[in-house]
């Protein structure tokens, strides 16, 4: 249960003066759904109102705050003209406020002839003259003091300013009570940090407040550390089962080709985990194409030798057919027994699988989250592989282990190569495995950046490759801040491209239901499609090996990790593959800095490293996906200089200060409600 002194702040925004329904909306648009969600709603830049007695030259480019007097009005020579308002100063220099729209009453009484008004905006030259357009406010002289001179930029949607995001904030932070302190306090003082609620306060106050800053985005670190190490100690203090392999499934495996150094070492690191009795807890990490499925068999082959039931949980269900003809394929004759299971098999197919499960009969199963619903008994599950880690938050990792009598082990994979820090930040309670060679036979994919202007050339290549028997995927571009959506440039698209290749074009995109999406990927694997116009949805493990061209439209647009998940669609053949990055004209310096390095390099732990830098705040790998590891506070850059220190800080409290027994522990308690990394504490029958 969440500590009542927090109540107040995590009531609905609707609990705060002033929002009602209208206004409930555009904060919902934010994912600001509660008074806390505000609170944490921070700052990204200011504004500075410089205070003037007296208009200057000088001072054109700067938002200014002076008392003026209105002196006349000019209205436009059309009704829609602007209307402009001569005002004066208190030594008499001329300045024109400037209001487009017509209405012109509107601004009279705002603006009454012979009056003082304090006005702010940004000072301009018009010719010779100085002029304010829209001033920012204009507010009668007992008024002005509510307006400070530095104001705070918040993140916005439509329907709602920074000013009133400003306002609940302050409501907001009304609400927070003042908690004990949990960090520790050698700690704390070493980097002058105020406690929490001042920081709160300032940062609100003050945008460029960097030690509030710091010490806010640290409080959420800290909590995510600890709760990481509160399942990590949890899954550790739980006896599973050993599960030791005899060899002779494994034997009868017939390769392609031997394994390379870094999936030997894997493999070799999960046999020594399985043979403990404390659960395995690993991540592995490997790029696309680094030959991740064969070590999940070889550890699903090493439970099925130990007499064990493995589980392998995909996201989608695409997914989870595709790893389910691989190593069907891959596994054929050597005496184990798979079987699939996804939310859409029903009736006599389901009921068969069940019942294999119940009794042991099935070695090994795959399938999306239907794997772990009520319902699904295994008889003896040891081992649970979850492919696309980043999907599953700490909630699902536990859900998970509640399945076996005795925990299972888990190993978690990822094709997003994550930085070190991060994946601290996101896995702390994990081993992590590396693969970071590649199998023999995987060509380098050539990457070119071409202008949008060539897109005629483009399209003529596309008809080449077509008519050699190849086939291309063509991305579609994230569509920002436009009336027009994601889909509907991705239907434009496919609409041009059937112009000129009839029906050998599909489209798949994220609103499509499941049966929909699979049915038109399963033409294209299948080859009677020849171009997939999509949008990102195919970026994670679909798998094509005949498909060696992809054409990425607006690859500015996109993040470094997801341009280099979206190019490894390609490359899963022996033939070669070519990835052209289509670019606009207008490139901003980081957009231009991702394009240069995906075409110098395939290496995508290099590639996540460098991500990471070029981002500086945002959203991470899509992490946010998962809706669970969700950073407010912190960015990528505090994360890096932060996170050692508040893992140090987590560790000392578990090992030195009793955990949440002690008075910080207590503190620790509450902060972990307070971010939401309160599904740790569930775990503790310390509780």
């Amino acid at each position: 249960m969440r500590p009542e002194i927090l109540n107040p702040l995590f009531a609905e925004t609707t609990a705060l003066k002033g929002v009602g329904p209208a206004l409930a909306r555009p904060l919902e648009r934010l994912g600001l759904e509660r008074a806390v969600d505000i609170a944490f709603h921070l700052p990204t830049g200011w504004i500075d109102r410089f205070p003037r007695d007296e208009l200057d030259m000088a001072d054109a480019g700067r938002v200014i705050a002076i008392t003026l007097t209105a002196t006349d009005y000019k209205a436009g020579a059309t009704r829609r003209g602007p209307m402009r308002v001569h005002a004066t100063d208190a030594k008499g220099n001329y300045v024109s406020l400037v209001y487009f729209g017509g209405n012109s009453g509107w601004v009279r009484k705002l603006l009454p002839l012979g009056e003082q008004r304090r006005v702010s905006g940004k000072l301009e030259m018009y010719g010779q003259e100085l002029q304010i357009v829209h001033p920012d406010y204009v507010v009668p002289l007992d008024e002005a003091e509510e307006h400070p001179e530095r104001e705070a930029i918040y993140p916005l949607s439509e329907g709602i300013t920074s000013r009133r995001i400003a306002a609940l904030a302050e409501q907001a932070i009304g609400r927070a009570p003042d908690l004990p302190e949990w960090i520790e306090p050698s700690v704390k003082a070493q980097h002058g940090w105020p406690d929490w609620l001042d920081a709160l306060k300032k940062i609100h106050a003050d945008p460029s407040d960097a030690k509030a800053r710091e010490r806010l985005a640290y409080d959420e670190i800290f909590a995510n550390q600890l709760a990481l190490l509160l399942v990590r100690g949890e899954a550790r203090s739980k006896r599973g089962r050993p599960l030791t392999g005899d060899g002779r499934l494994r034997d009868r495996l017939d390769l392609p080709y031997a394994p390379t150094g870094a999936q030997a070492r894997t493999i070799a690191e999960i046999e020594g985990d399985l043979a403990q009795q404390r659960p395995m807890l690993r991540l592995l990490q490997g790029d696309v194409g680094s030959g991740k499925t064969l070590v999940a068999a070889m550890a699903l082959l090493m439970a099925a030798e130990a007499g064990a039931q493995g589980a392998l949980l995909a996201p989608t269900e695409i997914l989870a057919r595709q790893h389910y003809e691989t190593l069907s394929r891959m596994l054929a004759g050597i005496g184990v027994n798979l079987a699939i299971l996804t939310g859409r098999d029903k009736g006599r197919v389901r009921e068969g699988v069940l019942m294999g499960l119940a009794d042991g009969s099935i070695d090994i199963l795959i399938g999306t989250h239907a794997i772990f619903q009520e319902g699904v008994n295994y008889k003896d599950l040891g081992l649970v592989v979850v492919d696309e880690q980043h999907r599953f938050g700490v909630a699902q990792r536990m859900m998970l282990q509640a399945k076996a009598e005795r925990p299972p082990h888990l190993l978690v994979m990822t094709a997003t190569p994550i930085p070190r820090t991060l994946t601290l930040a996101q896995y702390g309670e994990m081993d992590v495995s590396r693969l970071d060679e590649m199998p023999p036979g995987r060509q380098p994919i050539e990457t070119r950046v071409v202008s949008e202007e060539r897109m005629d050339e483009v399209v003529d290549g596309l008809a080449r490759h077509l008519s050699g028997g190849g086939q291309a995927y063509w991305v579609c571009p994230l569509v920002e801040e436009s009336a027009k959506s994601d889909l509907a440039a991705a239907e434009d698209r496919a609409a041009v491209l059937a112009k000129r290749f009839g029906d050998r074009v599909g489209l798949v995109h994220g609103r499509m239901k499941g049966p929909a999406k699979d049915a038109v990927m399963e033409q294209f694997a299948s080859g009677k499609l020849g171009v997939l116009v999509a949008t990102t949805v195919i970026e994670v493990g679909v798998d094509v090996p005949n498909a060696t061209l992809i054409v990425i439209e607006h690859a500015d647009r996109f993040g470094l990790a997801q341009l280099h998940q979206l190019r490894g669609r390609v490359g899963r053949g022996s033939g070669k593959s070519i990835c052209l990055l289509l670019r606009g004209n207008a490139l901003s310096e980081t957009s231009r800095a991702r394009l240069a390095l995906m075409r110098e390099t395939n290496d995508g732990f290099r590639i996540a490293e460098e991500d990471l830098r070029l981002r500086g705040a945002g959203e991470l790998l899509g992490t946010r996906q998962s809706g669970e590891m969700e950073f407010r506070l912190a960015t990528p850059d505090s994360m890096s200089a932060l996170l050692p220190a508040a893992n140090q800080d987590a560790r000392l409290l578990i090992e030195r200060d009793g955990g949440l027994k002690g008075e910080r522990g207590a503190a620790a308690r509450i902060a972990l409600y307070l971010f939401e990394r309160d599904a740790a504490v569930g775990l503790l029958r310390s509780g």
